[in-house]
């Protein structure tokens, strides 16, 4: 267990992806690690390369690690706007969930977990779903899931 009396300030982890409401649970986190002297940590996960012949694995590995640290980049800018301080970064390579799942157990540090829902009528999304569902004993940590189809104006007025 963490202890309590050590941690400097709450660490607030957002799964970085290509989805519309990622920039809602990045807006939310970053002003919540503002308004609580906290800071933002993302994490990216990468798709496995599958092809293992001929170097052309190696190769996807690596588009798909400078792909991730782009994305990484752009996001990061707005994190900092927000929040004031540069977030923390995290790339892995595997299935989303349990690279989440075994980031958090792995870093101490990392204190709440915020997600965005997708507003669609397939559903709050893939990894929400499972972390609210069968996954939800997994996490040794808060989660907080962010309605995807608030505004900047909403988000800040609940932040």
């Amino acid at each position: 267990m963490v202890d309590r009396q050590k941690q400097k300030h709450r660490v607030f982890l957002v799964v970085a992806d290509q989805s519309p409401e990622l920039k809602v649970a990045l807006r939310f986190a970053a002003r919540r690690a503002k308004a609580t002297g906290g800071r933002v940590a993302m994490l990216y996960v990468t798709e496995p390369a599958e092809a293992e012949w001929l170097g052309v694995g190696e190769i996807m590995r690596e588009e798909r690690r400078a792909e991730a640290e782009h994305r990484l980049q752009e996001l990061s800018t707005m994190v900092q706007d927000l929040s004031g301080d540069i977030p923390i970064l995290y790339v892995r390579e595997g299935d989303v969930r349990d690279e989440l799942l075994k980031l958090v157990d792995e870093e101490p540090s990392i204190t709440i977990l915020v997600l965005a829902a997708d507003m669609s009528s397939s559903g709050p999304g893939p990894l929400v779903t499972a972390l609210t569902g069968k996954f939800s004993g997994k996490l040794r940590i808060p989660l907080t899931i962010v309605p995807g189809s608030l505004t900047d104006e909403e988000v800040d007025a609940i932040t």
